[in-house]
C-alpha cells in the first residue's frame, strides 16, 4: 500500500497527475492488499470469541459451584449443626485473599504493559524523526538516498505492526525491516566517512531507532504472564464461588442475587484483565498511538 503510494507520488512528480491511469497490474496489486488483514481480522474475530465464551464459561461455572457448595453446606448442617461451619472463616479468608492478590496484580501488570506498548510507539517515532533531522549533517548528494530509504522503513514499521496479531506475516515484515535498517546503516556509514559531526550526531541516532525496534518486537509478541497464571486465576475464581455458596447458606434467603453478582463482576475484572493483556486482539485497543508514526511519514514524504 505504501509503496503504491509511493509509485502514485513519483509519476505525480514526472508527469501530469490527471494523466496518470492504474494499469492492470496495479490494479491486480490492490486487490491482493487485502490478504493479510482479512487474515488478521479472522484472528481477532477468533480470540475476541474465544474470550467472550471463556468468560462466559467462568461465569456460569461460578454460579454452579456457588450453588454446589450451597447444597453441600446445607447437607452438612442437617448431619452436624454445631460442627458445619468451624473453621471455614480461615479458609475463606485466605482463598479471598488470594483471589484479590491475583485480580489486583494481573490487572495493575496488565495496565502496566499497556502503558509501556503505547510508551514505545511515540518513543519510536521520536527516534526515527531524530535520526531523519540528522541526516542534513550529511553531504547533500548523499542525503537522497538516504531520505527514501527512511521512509520505506518507516512504512514497513507502520506495516509490521498493522499485520499483526498475524504474527507469522508480521514477522516477515520485520525481517523487511531489519534488511532496510541494513541499508540505512551502510549507506550511513558510507556518507559520514568524512563528516565527523555527522558521526558523532547521526550514528548514536541510528542506533537508538534499531535498538527501539527489538524492544517493541519483544513487548508486543512475547511479554504476557505465563498462561498457568491465568489458569490460577480462573482456577481461584472458580473456588471462591463455592465458598461463597457455603457460607451464604448460612442464611434462610435465597443466594442467587449475591452469588450472581460475586461470579460477573469477577468474570468481567477477568475479562479486561485479558483484553488489555492483548491490545492488538481484543476492545482495548494501541492502534490509535500508531499515528504518532503516520504523522511522522506525512511529515518527512
Amino acid at each position: 500500500m505504501f509503496g503504491c503510494a509511493r509509485s502514485c507520488a513519483t509519476m505525480g512528480t514526472s508527469a501530469d497527475a490527471s494523466a496518470f491511469r492504474p494499469s492492470r497490474r496495479t490494479i491486480h496489486i490492490v486487490r491482493q492488499w487485502p490478504h493479510h488483514t482479512l487474515r488478521s481480522t479472522d484472528i481477532v474475530v477468533g480470540y475476541e470469541l474465544s474470550l467472550f465464551f471463556s468468560v462466559i464459561g467462568l461465569l456460569v461455572g461460578m454460579i454452579v459451584l456457588g450453588r454446589l457448595g450451597s447444597h453441600v453446606a446445607s447437607m452438612r448442617a442437617n448431619r452436624t449443626p454445631d460442627g458445619a461451619w468451624e473453621g471455614t472463616a480461615v479458609v475463606d479468608s485466605a482463598v479471598f485473599g488470594l483471589l484479590a492478590l491475583l485480580v489486583a496484580f494481573s490487572f495493575s501488570g496488565a495496565m502496566s504493559r499497556l502503558d509501556i506498548r503505547r510508551d514505545l510507539v511515540v518513543e519510536e517515532a521520536n527516534a526515527i524523526g531524530t535520526a531523519y533531522q540528522r541526516l542534513d549533517l550529511l553531504p547533500k548528494e548523499s542525503q537522497s538516498a538516504l531520505r527514501a530509504t527512511f521512509r520505506q522503513y518507516l512504512d514497513s514499521r507502520l506495516e509490521t505492526y498493522r499485520r499483526l496479531p498475524d504474527v507469522e506475516a508480521a514477522l516477515s515484515e520485520l525481517k523487511n525491516g531489519k534488511r532496510l535498517q541494513d541499508e540505512i546503516w551502510n549507506q550511513a556509514l558510507l556518507a559520514a566517512r568524512d563528516v565527523q559531526p555527522a558521526t558523532m550526531l547521526l550514528i548514536p541516532a541510528l542506533n537508538e531507532m534499531f535498538d527501539i525496534t527489538a524492544t517493541r518486537t519483544i513487548n508486543a509478541i512475547y511479554m504476557h504472564p505465563p498462561g498457568i497464571v491465568f489458569a490460577m486465576l480462573f482456577g481461584v475464581a472458580l473456588l471462591g464461588a463455592a465458598l461463597v455458596g457455603y457460607e451464604m447458606a448460612k442464611g434462610k434467603g435465597r443466594i442467587w442475587l449475591h452469588l450472581s453478582v460475586f461470579a460477573a463482576a469477577t468474570s468481567f475484572a477477568i475479562y479486561v484483565i485479558l483484553d488489555a493483556e492483548y491490545p492488538r486482539l481484543g476492545l482495548i485497543r494501541v492502534d490509535a498511538i500508531d499515528q504518532a508514526l503516520v504523522d511522522l511519514g506525512a511529515t518527512i514524504k
